[in-house]
Order: C-alpha cells, then sequence, then structure tokens
C-alpha cells in the first residue's frame, strides 16, 4: 500500500467546491425553519426530500447513521418490474414498475445502472413448468413494451454457455427475460446530491433524541451530532418520518400510545468469489411464490435473498448460520457445488423491508407504500421498492399538497409540473466516459489503468473526471487502494470531500465496494481512517 502524504479538504466540485464543514451545516440547520424536515437518509426519505426541494420547499434531512446506511444498502441491487407479481394478477403493477425501471436505467441514471439477463431455469419436478414459464416471461417483456428484447426460452446448452455453473441435471429448459442491475448506495447517494444541488441540507450521523412540539403539533426534532456528541435543533413546519424499519420509533416519540403499523422482513444475502465468468443471472423458482437470486455484480456473485419475519432490534439485524444455511441450500437448485464453497464467501449482509401492517406470509405482502398521519401532524412513510424511489418521493409530494389546511400547498410547484424524468449527478454515457478517462491521461505520468476508468465511468459517471482530475494533481491518489481492486485513494478523498463520508464503513462499505469484496484489511482501513482525519 502506498504512503499517503496529508491531502486536506480539496475543491474539486466545478460549483462549489467541498462541502460545508459538519459546524457550519449544524449551525445552518439550527438557524433556519424549514418547511419541511425529512428525518431518514434511506432512499425513501432522499427521494422525497429530492422531490420536495425541487417543488420550491426549504428542506432539510437528517439521518441517525449513513445515508442508505441500513436497508437502502442492503438490497438485491436490482431495478425490477416484478416477474413474480404476474402470478396475482397484478399486471398494471408491474407495467408501473418497468415504466420507472426503464426511465431510472435509461433517463435517469444509466450511469449508474445497467441491462441483466436473467435465466431462469426449470427442473423436472419443479414448481412451474416450461410452457407457463415461457409464457410468463413473454407476458413480462410485453408489459416492458418489449424494451429489453422478448421474453423466450432457450435449451440448457446454450445456457449453460452464459453461466457455466448452471447445474443441468434435470434442467428441462430455461426462460429468459431483462431487468437492470445497479449500486444501490451509490444510486442513493447521487440522489442525496441531486436533493442538495436543488437546495436541500442535508446532514449525516446525526440522531434524532427528541421532537419538538408547538401547541401540540410536531414542529421540528432535536439532534445529537454522532461525530462530536454536538446537541442541536431543526425548526420545521412540517415533520417527514422516513426511518424505515425505526418508523414506529419515532411514531411514539410523537405518540406514546401509537400502535404499530408496520412488520419486518429479513432479507439476507451472501457475496462470492466467482470461479468463472457468468454473462447472465439465475432466477431459481424455489416455490410457488419465491425465487431465489444468483446476480453477476461488481465482479462477484451475490446470492439471496431470504423472507422471514423479523420482530427483534432493527439495528441488530444480521446474517445468522441458517440465513447463510438455507441461501446456499437454496442456490444448490441451479448452481454447481464448487460456485457454493463457503471459502469463496467475502461477505454477507442483511435488510429489512418494511410491510404493511397485518397477517399472513411476509413473502406473499405487498411491498406498497404507507404514508399516515400521527396525532402531532408528523407524516410517516413505510415500504416500497427501490425501483419505484422517484414514485414514492412523487406520492409523498402529492400528500404533502393534499394536507387539510394545505399549510405548504401555497409554497410548491405541483408535481405535475415538474420534469419527470430528471437525470440525477453525473449523468453521461459510461463508454464514453471510459475512453475520455483512458485518452486523457497526464502527459508525464503513466496512464490511468483500464479498470479503474471503467470502474469510475459506472459509478460516478462524468463527475470521474473530477477524480482523475483530483489524481493527477496529487499523484499519490492515483495509486490503488488495495492491489487486487480498480479503486484509486482519490476516491477516498473525493468521498471525504464531496460525499458525506465521515467513516472508515462509509468509504469502504457505501462509497465503494471494497468492504463487500473482502479487501478492507487493516492497512486499507487505516488509510482510509488517515485521509478522512486530513479533512481540515
Amino acid at each position: 500500500m502506498t504512503t499517503l502524504q496529508s491531502v486536506p479538504a480539496l475543491g474539486t466540485h466545478p460549483a462549489s467546491g467541498s462541502l460545508p464543514s459538519r459546524a457550519e451545516t449544524r449551525d445552518q440547520l439550527s438557524r433556519a425553519t424549514y418547511d419541511l424536515l425529512v428525518i431518514g437518509g434511506g432512499i425513501l426519505g432522499i427521494s422525497t426530500a429530492w422531490h420536495a426541494a425541487q417543488s420550491g420547499l426549504r428542506v432539510a434531512l437528517v439521518d441517525a447513521g449513513d445515508f442508505a446506511g441500513a436497508t437502502s444498502s442492503a438490497s438485491s441491487k436490482l431495478l425490477h418490474g416484478g416477474l413474480r407479481y404476474l402470478q396475482t394478477g397484478a399486471v398494471k403493477l408491474v407495467a408501473e414498475n418497468h415504466f420507472e425501471r426503464r426511465a431510472v436505467s435509461r433517463e435517469v441514471a444509466p450511469h449508474l445502472a445497467n441491462p441483466l439477463t436473467f435465466y431462469l431455469p426449470v427442473y423436472k419436478g419443479g414448481p412451474h413448468g416450461a410452457a407457463k414459464l415461457g409464457a410468463g416471461v413473454f407476458a413480462y417483456s410485453a408489459l416492458s413494451a418489449f424494451g429489453d428484447g422478448v421474453g423466450h426460452v432457450i435449451s440448457p446448452a446454450k445456457a449453460q454457455r452464459d453461466v457455466p455453473e448452471l447445474r443441468t441435471d434435470n434442467l428441462k429448459a430455461v426462460a429468459v427475460y431483462g431487468d437492470d442491475q445497479m449500486n444501490d448506495a451509490r444510486m442513493a447517494l447521487m440522489t442525496v446530491r441531486a436533493a442538495v444541488d436543488a437546495g436541500a441540507v442535508v446532514l449525516n450521523h446525526a440522531a434524532v433524541t427528541g421532537l419538538r412540539f408547538t401547541r401540540g403539533r410536531v414542529t421540528g426534532a432535536d439532534l445529537k451530532d454522532s461525530t462530536d456528541g454536538t446537541e442541536f435543533g431543526v425548526t420545521a413546519r412540517l415533520v417527514l418520518n422516513a426511518t424505515g424499519p425505526w418508523v414506529d420509533h419515532l411514531r411514539k416519540m410523537e405518540d406514546p400510545n401509537a400502535a404499530p403499523s408496520i412488520r419486518l422482513s429479513k432479507g439476507a444475502h451472501l457475496v462470492l468469489k466467482r470461479t468463472r465468468p457468468w454473462r447472465a443471472a439465475l432466477a431459481t423458482p424455489i416455490d410457488k411464490y419465491r425465487i431465489t437470486f444468483a446476480l453477476p455484480w461488481e465482479d462477484m456473485l451475490l446470492l439471496g435473498t431470504t423472507d422471514e419475519e423479523y420482530e427483534g432490534d432493527p439495528a441488530d439485524v444480521a446474517v445468522t448460520e441458517a440465513d447463510t444455511a438455507q441461501i446456499l441450500d437454496e442456490a444448490a437448485f441451479s448452481i454447481k457445488d464448487q460456485q457454493l464453497s463457503r471459502d469463496l464467501i467475502t461477505y454477507s449482509f442483511a435488510g429489512l423491508r418494511v410491510l404493511p401492517g397485518g397477517p399472513g406470509a411476509t413473502s406473499k405482502a405487498k411491498r406498497e407504500t404507507v404514508v399516515t398521519e400521527g396525532r402531532g401532524g408528523m407524516l410517516s412513510v413505510a415500504g416500497g421498492k427501490w425501483t419505484t424511489f422517484r414514485h414514492i418521493g412523487r406520492t409523498v409530494m402529492n400528500k404533502l399538497a393534499a394536507l387539510p389546511g394545505h399549510p405548504l400547498a401555497e409554497d410548491m410547484e405541483p408535481m405535475n409540473r415538474l420534469p419527470r424524468k430528471l437525470p440525477l449527478p453525473g449523468i453521461a454515457n459510461p463508454n464514453a466516459v471510459a475512453h475520455r478517462l483512458l485518452v486523457d491521461g497526464p502527459a508525464p505520468g503513466p496512464r490511468m489503468a483500464p479498470d479503474t476508468a471503467r470502474h469510475l465511468a459506472t459509478h460516478y459517471g462524468s463527475l470521474a473526471f473530477d477524480i482523475a482530475r483530483l489524481a493527477n494533481e496529487h499523484p499519490e491518489l492515483a495509486e490503488r487502494v488495495h492491489p487486487d481492486a480498480p479503486e484509486i485513494w482519490a476516491q477516498v478523498a473525493y468521498a471525504r470531500d464531496h460525499e458525506w463520508a465521515e467513516t472508515a464503513d462509509d468509504v469502504l462499505r457505501r462509497r465503494t465496494t471494497l468492504t463487500i469484496r473482502g479487501l478492507a484489511t487493516d492497512d486499507v482501513r487505516e488509510g482510509v481512517e488517515k485521509l478522512l482525519a486530513d479533512r481540515d
């Protein structure tokens, strides 16, 4: 590992320079009265803050941990229409999901998403027959206006050429369809940037210690900065509780007698090194309702997910031995044993789906978004899925506009007057960005490695040029963070100065995927912590 010199905060963002300090942000939050305070920096809260700022409202967003630090960075990394919803006849829902999926992956964030072909194997004695699945994937592609090709059925031999570890014993046929894949943490972070570009003020690692009330109405929150213990407060005309698995915890701050409104389902995943390249993903039916995924992602293989009711503390959610065994056992239906060795596991993670309260199996529960108003006027939003994050933001904004008395309606632009497909920062063709990074390297020094150029292009879009300039100005930042990874140290400095990274985990788990790929060694962590400490 390179010996890093001290690199203080550097202004490389052409518009705004480095971020304000936490003290400056706290002061700004404390002095102003906001139209909307969003508590919770998962994708629901982030999307709402983005749309609210776009509508002209004065918006503040805070989170007790990091942005996308919980469920929003623990997903299956998919933008998808929801093939399984066709079984319940939810044709309109699938079509709406496809619209949002295509909008995000083609127009809003093509630099952060990429198309992915899915193979759905049909085994003898399985829960579905080839004819049924063939018809299903055709209908699925039709609902996407055949934008990803026509769903069809191929032979096992053809499928195995693209997925060499596919188990072919008793394999009758393979159905094919298309969806999209993303890096959820990077997508969330770029949406935070979009909210800030629209005028929102944001702060992570700031936990709510209590709500503020004026004549019985919630009018803000008291907070504590977990980085240094500073206490401060935010005043707002309206407070939105978007805390995900903690939504009922905050509702009880508003009303100690508030009844539970949600239930939680744990989704666990495993990340493994790949034994051979995969050119498609597997979606293997386990029973009538459940599918297990095997997804090539970030040069790794992502397996999962589970779907079981969770009743513990959301902060304690973790992958258990039982989860690991279940995921590997279910993956073994369609994947050869050598790819499922526990020695290949580099990381595991679990997130909590927020589902509407009620009876029944969590696997059959609708992934719908619920917006409720408490006795103190605080709005709580919960549920939904990653694919429809923009739609959720618009839904919450429409709810704000329709509140009794219309407290914010006069100050906000209606959603139907705003652009429907506003792009996220950095939008660009990743192939063009990667090419430019390779050919526009520094004249006196070595050119950027192809894998680093491709990595920067597909995680930052055109913002990759800011990182490249930083590496050119400080050659020590052009070196790799880990010899087996494309990331360079300039990304760490950039995360510190422009992406609200406060801790090593912020950088290693969410600004990059070094932790997930098993590359966050003690030396790497020490180097990251050193650069973060040099922010002042």
